[in-house]
């Protein structure tokens, strides 16, 4: 399995502009939000029709409910304007390693996924957030399954270094 540390993970979306000094209004996918600053560069997609750029040291806070940034080079409510609606990625390589037994959705996207008797259930398409639990969304070509990432009861093996999840579903299900 390929290395995802040059992988561009998406981590918010800017959403408005704010004053006239070049602020921007930001949406934060990070948890805790305000841990989107943390991670530097931010490349910034759908610039300038579907360009990329990158920004060093961007700067921001809470306000109100939402969240602002300043980008670095951005200085008038007019350059702000023009990346509205672009998409803050940052590069997995940046992310703080997880503690044993945890991991990032997208080390987990494209594994293949068997169940404890063998069976080929296809790839981890990807894994969407309930009140309960995560889920793993599996497409094998044919059919989609929706496993319930729940460690011990469903969820048996990580293999990241196999590129694989050992699941005790039913593949019938």
């Amino acid at each position: 399995m390929a290395a995802r540390g040059d992988v561009k993970l998406l981590l918010g979306k800017i959403v408005g502009v704010f004053g006239v000094e070049g602020w921007v209004k930001i949406e934060s996918y990070a948890e805790p939000r305000a841990r989107i600053f943390k991670y530097r560069p931010w490349f910034v997609t759908g610039v300038a029709g579907g360009s990329e750029k990158e920004f060093d040291g961007a700067d921001g806070r809470a306000q109100g409910k939402g969240m602002i940034a300043r980008l670095p080079g951005i200085n008038d409510r007019d350059a702000a304007a023009s990346l509205l609606g672009a998409e803050i990625r940052i590069l997995r390589s940046v992310l703080p390693k997880p503690k044993r037994g945890e991991y990032y959705w997208i080390d987990l996207e494209g594994l293949s996924v068997v169940t404890v008797e063998g069976v080929e259930l296809g790839r981890v398409s990807h894994l969407f957030a309930t009140g309960a639990n995560d889920v793993l969304v599996v497409r094998d070509g044919e059919r989609e399954r929706m496993i319930p990432y729940v460690t011990g009861q469903f969820v048996r093996e990580v293999d990241l270094s196999g590129g694989r999840i050992v699941v005790d579903w039913d593949p019938e299900f």
